[in-house]
């Protein structure tokens, strides 16, 4: 069965058309060239030459086929069809009119390789519910049927690595109020298996760059015809580094979905590497400007300055962009490298984030999305991600008798959230709580979380809203509780040697408590002894 495959869609609104554009492209995936046509150009007589049809076709609001498959239906359901006439034919399909399809197809001796794939818009996950598995389960067949097996990409090696595992979205849920500027979220991820991690350990999360900025991104380098063939990745220099995880054969797709980073910040040295392969004289004069001595002020406004990232750059420098190796991918841009996010739970099989959506403006007024916290906003329960976990800096004091203070302002609570669960699963409650927010109602993380610890005797609550306040007053943060407190604390830690915690933006914030902790005249021995901890994050 050497012919190329044939996709066959008929749609009324572009619905069946873009999962037929879909589905080719996964097949490029395995090393599959498919013909993509439109039953409406297509001529129902050249239906008996072929060898492997995909059918792709939509359903009208009343249940019928579209127009566009018509003429082709009609000739189908034609009386003196033999029964023999397409048993050279093998065929797939996905949605209504599917089953009139199919029926018909066996009836004139066509044989079936894949079971029939339904969408339906209702489902949670919208027609990519049954869609996304479907294609999976026709990749498998047609790879077996054609004898592909080398053309398939490899394995995913983050599956390899004892430090990750296979997890399942269960929960995606606003913390923030819904008209409030920032966007927060808690995430619970669930395990098969059970996972080994202690309060203050870190999840270790790859980032993902979403396919309309992958595609665009191909597409204006020159790649976009060659992005889903698959290449074997040697790492021969051994002088240079490579990104982690990276498969052995992948695609350019998959490269810059997972692996390389075309919306970071570039460093000088891209920028030695557009001046190497560019042609056109007045962009390597603005080049070697950039690069010489005296160019380096004019680069940093350029470049880092104003946050502009390598595809805005790519955007400018035209001829450089076009002259780009895809062999040279991996000096010429950096790994999409993995975030840590503090964990905010203690409990079995399962693993809670308290995370920020990053969002944006640069001083050229850019919106600016974090590619992380992007990709985690997007996802829906049942979705998989591969999760690793990592050993953090915070520890718990040996003697459950010893107070604990943290003080976590914003999404810092994470860590101290999982303090707090495993001191009140150990049966301890000498614990304290100072958490910062702006407002009671708009963005107080877990809030009446905290208030139900308090009332049952188990958590020190104090919090701090810093624009609640009346205009004109003075706003109050973590670390003026803090000093309020001064002689409460001065007990827990000079005479009962309570464990400190700071966690949070490393802005002005650790400073100013640190200052207020100061006040207790305790804080170098603390520092000493292990008994103040700090988790900062710029």
């Amino acid at each position: 069965m050497g012919e190329t495959p044939l996709i066959l869609f008929a749609t009324e609104t572009g619905n069946a058309q873009d999962v037929a554009d879909t589905v080719a492209r996964q097949c490029r995936r395995i090393g599959l060239r498919c013909r993509l046509q439109d039953m409406e150009t297509y001529s129902p007589a050249e239906l008996i030459s072929e060898s492997l049809i995909i059918f792709i076709v939509s359903t009208t609001g009343s249940g019928v086929e579209p127009r566009s498959m018509t003429a082709l239906w009609s000739m189908l359901l034609r009386s003196d069809l033999p029964p023999d006439l397409f048993e050279d034919i093998h065929f797939a399909r996905f949605c209504w009119p599917a089953k009139k399809l199919s029926r018909r197809l066996l009836s004139l001796g066509a044989t079936e390789i894949c079971a029939r794939g339904e969408g339906d818009d209702q489902h949670m996950l919208g027609t990519e519910g049954a869609l996304d598995p479907w294609i999976e389960s026709l990749l498998g067949v047609l790879q077996q049927l054609l004898e592909l097996p080398d053309a398939k990409a490899s394995k995913d090696p983050l599956g390899d690595d004892p430090v990750y595992h296979r997890a399942t979205l269960k929960t995606n849920l606003r913390v923030t109020a819904s008209d409030w500027f920032q966007d927060v979220r808690h995430f619970e991820f669930t395990f098969d298996e059970d996972v080994q991690y202690n309060p203050g350990d870190v999840a270790v999360i790859h980032p993902r760059q979403s396919e309309e900025n992958v595609e665009a991104f191909l597409t204006s380098m020159g790649w976009g015809n060659i992005s889903d063939a698959v290449y074997t990745i040697s790492h021969i220099e051994k002088d240079q580094s490579m990104p982690d995880h990276i498969p052995e054969r992948t695609t350019l797709r998959t490269l810059f979905t997972r692996y390389l980073d075309f919306n970071a910040v570039p460093r000088r040295t891209f920028f030695q590497y557009l001046r190497y392969f560019n042609t056109d004289e007045q962009e390597s004069d603005k080049l070697d400007e950039f690069l010489s001595p005296e160019g380096a002020d004019e680069l940093y406004d350029y470049c880092h300055k104003v946050r502009r990232t390598i595809v805005e750059v790519l955007a400018e420098f035209h001829s450089s962009r076009m002259q780009l190796p895809k062999e040279y991918i991996f000096d010429v841009f950096p790994p999409l490298r993995p975030r840590e996010f503090s964990i905010a739970s203690d409990l079995r099989k399962e693993v809670q984030l308290c995370v920020a959506i990053v969002k944006y403006k640069t001083r050229l007024k850019v919106p600016r999305k974090g590619v992380c916290t992007a990709y985690l906003s997007t996802l829906r329960p049942g979705d998989k991600v591969t999760i690793g976990l990592r050993r953090g800096y915070i520890t718990l004091p040996k003697n459950g008798n010893t107070p604990i203070i943290c003080i976590g302002p914003g999404t810092g609570v994470a860590p101290m959230r999982a303090l707090i669960q495993r001191r009140i699963l150990e049966g301890i409650h000498c614990n304290t709580l100072y958490f910062g927010c702006r407002s009671a109602t708009k963005d107080q993380h877990y809030g009446s979380e905290w208030d139900e610890l308090a009332k049952e005797g188990k958590l020190a609550y104090c919090v701090a809203y810093s624009r609640d306040g009346p205009e004109g007053v003075k706003r109050t943060y973590v670390q003026d509780l803090i000093e309020h407190d001064a002689e409460r604390m001065w007990k827990l830690i000079g005479e009962q040697n309570a464990y400190v915690y700071i966690s949070g933006s490393s802005n002005k914030m650790p400073t100013a408590v640190k200052a207020a902790l100061a006040l207790c005249e305790y804080i170098q021995a603390m520092e000493r002894e292990g008994r103040l901890t700090e988790e900062c994050w710029s």
